[in-house]
């Protein structure tokens, strides 16, 4: 997918989860987001949307003025879906106003901040709109290709130069001497090995063999990598290998606490 591809995607992905927010009690819990309710999911969709259009519009090469600039959605929760449509609004045109080699901000170490940052407002959209989804008891349904695209921001990200180096407590947790996770995706072309090294998780794009294998639809490797769906719920996996790795891994991939 492109950048334009992307954004389409986060559009369409944020009207969904906007339906399903508009008018509910904001105090209900979100169960794969154990210290949040969906007030702090609006708040985090929408003003992540709003920030990450901040850097792009303004071709930021530091992102402290668009921290700062973090807007809370709104108390009312019937201000909830017009809220979080104009912020995936405002992120789409920021991004139609620059090019993929626009100087931008970019967390992961590639300098490659347009391109990152429409992958990763993509990702954000598809698990937490999952949130939604448990919270309120609605269905989650991803095409395969989305979902496989998802996973690829997720690994993609939480492998990156940039965590490893700003997230130490990631990266004391995570280093190894080649354990090897193996992730593949039987609905959609979609394969990843990860191998804990001394200093990063090294991601490729193959089939090996591994310690750990998982297999199945691109939806369930998906919720279950992001923590939104533990293993035993995810009923089209094969797990085969070291269920102790496993989940050290999973254990590690923790965007509430670690960043």
């Amino acid at each position: 997918m492109d950048t334009s591809a992307y954004l389409k995607a986060v559009v369409e992905q944020t009207s969904i989860l906007a339906d399903w927010m508009h008018g509910k009690d904001a105090t209900a819990p979100v169960p794969t987001c154990p210290k949040w309710t969906l007030t702090d999911l609006v708040d985090h969709v929408g003003g992540t949307q709003r920030m990450v259009a901040m850097l792009v519009g303004e071709r930021m090469d530091e992102p402290s003025k668009a921290y700062a600039g973090y807007v809370p959605g709104p108390t009312d929760s019937g201000q909830w879906r017009d809220w979080l449509n104009e912020g995936a609004a405002k992120a789409s045109q920021a991004f139609a106003s620059v090019a993929d080699d626009t100087p931008v901000w970019d967390p992961s170490g590639a300098a490659a901040g347009v391109p990152f940052w429409s992958r990763r407002l993509f990702g954000e959209a598809c698990v937490h709109r999952a949130d939604g989804a448990a919270a309120l008891g609605m269905p989650y349904e991803l095409a395969p290709e989305l979902a496989v695209e998802a996973l690829e921001d997720w690994l993609d990200t939480m492998t990156s130069r940039g965590y490893w180096e700003n997230r130490p407590g990631f990266a004391d947790a995570m280093r190894g001497d080649g354990q090897t996770l193996h992730f593949h995706a039987t609905d959609a072309p979609g394969e990843w090995v990860a191998r804990r090294e001394p200093g990063k998780v090294a991601l490729e794009r193959t089939h090996a063999k591994a310690d750990v294998a998982v297999r199945g639809s691109a939806v369930d490797l998906l919720l279950v990598i992001s923590r939104r769906r533990p293993l035993n719920a995810a009923t089209t996996l094969e797990f085969h290998g070291e269920k102790a790795l496993f989940d050290h891994w999973i254990e590690h991939m923790d965007w509430v606490t670690e960043g």
